[in-house]
């Protein structure tokens, strides 16, 4: 079979015995289409896989015209991070518990992903956001996120105090247990447990959901894409951002952060058919009878 793709690179989540078979299969199957095969070092050597030339995670970018993740989405979300620079598509098997991007179920791999390298998919173009955190007007430290930048009060408990400006105009100030600013990938994540809306992938926004709020007419706030968020903090002791909630940063009083949509999309490769309200109505179980 002819594939779309030459070099396809597996990412698996770490710390999973039962990830080793699926991973060989997946890698003869791959094999077997006349596709050159990559494994992340540390997951080929967790599960002694020696068949196949090993890569670094940082590497893959350079090297792949495909990432295939097997795992949940946390591991698609560190992946995603690494690969935005250089806009590699990206699909994800799903061995996780909700999966809301890696939405290709175990069972159906060996279905699915011929299909996928025959052309046979859905694309599907994801933001991520861009933070800059400036102190005494030097910038400190950069990051990326797929899902959502997040400002948290930290072990202290209190709450933090902070303003926020949206393309330098004043918006508000607030007191609350911190902010989740979010792209539309994140929406079913943090955001929406913190009572923000869910938006479709392919609406061009980012939304800024207060996460505990003292005053209850603090609601969440949808803003273009195009759109810089500033965030100032003006109190709050051990207070942090987190990217992602796979890294994070400690802030000081009068510490800004800004936030911008990154310059390059991500590309996620469904299966035939994909439906986001399916994938929607599956994970969050709408329309299930309640017992």
């Amino acid at each position: 079979m002819h594939s779309l793709f030459k070099t396809i690179a597996l990412v698996g989540r770490l710390n999973t015995p039962s990830l080793g078979d699926p991973l060989r299969r997946l890698a003869a199957l791959l094999e077997s289409c006349d596709v050159k095969v990559l494994i992340e070092g540390k997951i080929a050597q967790e599960h002694e896989i020696s068949a196949y030339q090993c890569v670094e995670r940082d590497h893959i970018g350079k090297l792949a015209d495909l990432v295939i993740v097997l795992g949940g989405d946390g591991t698609m979300l560190s992946v995603a991070r690494l690969l935005a620079p250089y806009r590699i598509p990206l699909m994800g098997i799903n061995q996780g518990r909700l999966g809301f991007m890696t939405d290709i179920p175990l069972h159906e791999m060996e279905k699915a992903v011929p299909n996928i390298l025959a052309g046979q998919f859905v694309p599907e173009e994801r933001i991520l956001l861009e933070a800059s955190i400036l102190r005494e007007g030097k910038t400190i430290n950069t990051s990326l996120a797929f899902n959502d930048v997040v400002f948290s009060r930290g072990s202290i408990g209190s709450m933090i105090e902070f303003e926020i400006f949206v393309d330098s105009q004043f918006v508000y100030s607030q007191r609350s247990d911190g902010l989740v600013v979010s792209t539309p990938t994140g929406s079913t994540a943090y955001a929406l447990a913190s009572g923000g809306p869910i938006l479709h992938p392919s609406l061009p926004a980012i939304t800024l959901v207060p996460i505990c709020p003292q005053s209850l007419s603090n609601r969440p706030i949808v803003v273009s894409e195009n759109a810089q968020v500033e965030f100032l903090l003006t109190r709050g002791q051990d207070a942090r951002v987190y990217f992602d909630n796979q890294s994070d940063f400690e802030l000081q009083e009068m510490d800004k952060v800004l936030i911008r949509r990154y310059t390059n999309s991500l590309r996620i490769l469904h299966p035939h058919g994909y439906s986001y309200y399916d994938m929607l109505r599956a994970k969050l179980r709408w329309g299930e009878k309640l017992l």
